[in-house]
């Protein structure tokens, strides 16, 4: 019966470490491609599962998106509309942050990314490349 008793204590060892060197490498995933967004979403649900489960979600949904590559042509016609709002900063810095709002909408759409609110554009585009900051400055006169 002993052996049977050590038998069984060990399975249960390792089960729980199994289980926590997976939860642990999925947490660490995420948090690598998720960036700040992944510190920014921990809390929004209430634990830390259910914040996760809500990034795990989030990257199904950008995984179906039929995200398409821009030719030259238009990719050099965003570079010269993005300089030019970036040159507005400077004079007009309220419509160049709505003009360059306007240039985000409109790349993301043409790529396939959802453009309908700013939840699904903010989801979409912390998924791809971590935020970089671009939901922090979204509204930057409302200090958002």
């Amino acid at each position: 019966m002993t052996l049977l008793a050590v038998i069984i204590a060990a399975v249960v060892v390792i089960a729980v470490a199994a289980v926590a060197a997976s939860m642990f490498t999925r947490r660490r995933k995420l948090r690598e491609r998720f960036g700040p967004e992944y510190e920014r979403t921990m809390g929004d649900a209430g634990s830390r599962m259910a914040d996760e489960r809500e990034l795990r979600a989030r990257e199904k949904r950008h995984d179906a998106l039929d995200i398409k590559p821009l030719d030259s042509t238009v990719r050099d016609r965003y570079t010269r509309d993005w300089a030019s709002a970036q040159e507005e900063f400077v004079d007009r810095p309220e419509d160049a942050v709505h003009d360059a709002d306007r240039l985000v909408t409109s790349l993301m759409h043409e790529r396939g990314y959802p453009t309908q609110d700013f939840g699904e554009r903010a989801g979409g585009v912390v998924r791809r490349c971590g935020g970089l900051g671009w939901r922090d400055g979204h509204h930057p006169s409302r200090g958002q």
